[in-house]
């Protein structure tokens, strides 16, 4: 029978407590949401919302074609010069995605012959990259830029090293001046998925290769997402403006996928706008962050310290991560639940996000109710 393996791992799936389910969400909840990755609060701003509106009025629905035909408007190159000029680089290229981003990144920067070195607890579209890309990819020890420098040791041809600078999954903070540094030393690029820094990190919220002092460095190339700190939708590749240039010409994701829709460019262009005139956003998300991170501890729950706006808290298996999420959602609260395949390390947590538009009281009645449900 066509397809008839597919039971037989549904089976195996549910067996494991690991079967995924979409739960279609109002447009207005009485849920408190720490699951969202909407860090500055700004996907419901007006500001951000009716830029969108202007936006489609202005230009239509969607973007009507690929980026080389008539998928790039006027609102596109404004925005990537924001956001380039916003995070410290020459040049920005937007995509549909921050996925599509992450494997035009890759791809386009490993041809054959090359090497990509890869942390081991990259998002799944960094990983996806590497399997996409010309190149061979070695796998390295998570934050370790001495086994990154093993790896690239002895290696003739381009090479290049893949790393998020916020880890999705705890939202510990990658070594970036020392990986790059090791990236020096071998004349290897660097590649880095700042989708949870940007609007968190840096100085500003101008992400976390600006706060380690390596943003617009020529052999630092990053990519960023529009949905989350933004609370838009897309994403970019910031860098040289010569790696801009090969990636318009090489980049797969690029040259055969529709522009973003102008919607979420205007969202965008207007949530980058509004983190300009208010940087103290940034500073409260990270400050959210560490008070979840404080009360869950005190309350003698297993935290993991956040470097950013993500706090990971530890369950005992699959199946009790996923009741007790569900158990929040019963108490009024909306959390991540993490399990394998999603997590590197094989340990399901609950994953909670911080917002800058917590209050106190907010913060409270979360850490509240994760300690009533625990298992």
């Amino acid at each position: 029978m066509a397809f008839g393996w597919i039971d037989e791992q549904a089976e195996l799936r549910r067996r494991a407590g690991l079967v995924r389910t979409l739960r279609p969400r109002p447009a207005a909840t009485p849920l408190l949401d720490l699951a969202s990755n909407d860090y500055l609060g700004l996907a419901r701003h007006p500001e951000v919302t009716e830029e969108a509106a202007r936006a489609a009025r202005t230009w239509g629905g969607g973007a009507t074609g690929s980026r080389l035909v008539t998928g790039t408007t006027e609102l596109h190159a404004e925005l990537e010069r924001e956001l380039a000029e916003f995070c410290g680089f020459e040049a920005a290229l937007v995509f549909s995605s921050g996925y599509a981003a992450n494997l035009a990144a890759v791809t386009a920067l490993a041809p054959h012959g090359a090497l990509v070195v890869s942390d081991a607890g990259n998002h799944a579209s960094l990983i996806d990259g590497c399997r996409l890309a010309r190149g061979t990819t070695q796998v390295v020890a998570h934050r370790d830029p001495d086994a990154l420098r093993k790896a690239l040791d002895g290696h003739e041809g381009p090479a290049v090293a893949v790393s998020d600078t916020v880890f999705s999954v705890d939202g510990d903070v990658a070594p970036l001046a020392a990986l790059a540094e090791a990236c020096r030393e071998h004349g290897a690029g660097l590649v880095l998925d700042d989708a949870h820094g940007l609007g968190v990190l840096g100085d500003g919220g101008r992400g976390a290769p600006h706060a380690a002092g390596i943003a617009g460095a020529d052999d630092v190339v990053v990519t960023v997402t529009l949905s989350k700190s933004l609370g838009s939708q897309g994403g970019a590749v910031l860098g040289p403006a010569r790696v801009i240039g090969h990636l318009v010409n090489a980049a797969r994701t690029f040259i055969f996928d529709t522009g973003l829709a102008p919607a979420a460019a205007g969202a965008a262009l207007a949530a980058l706008r509004l983190l300009r005139r208010e940087p103290g956003r940034a500073a409260r998300a990270a400050e959210v962050a560490r008070e979840l991170h404080a009360r869950l501890t005190a309350a003698g729950l297993e935290a993991v310290r956040p470097d950013a706006a993500v706090v990971s808290v530890r369950a005992p298996s699959p199946e009790q991560a996923v009741r007790w999420a569900a158990d929040c959602r019963t108490a009024g609260l909306s959390v991540g639940c993490f399990r394998p395949p999603s997590v590197p390390d094989g340990i399901s947590r609950l994953r909670l996000t911080a917002r800058a538009d917590l209050s106190g009281a907010e913060i409270e009645r979360a850490v509240r109710v994760i300690g009533e449900t625990r298992p």
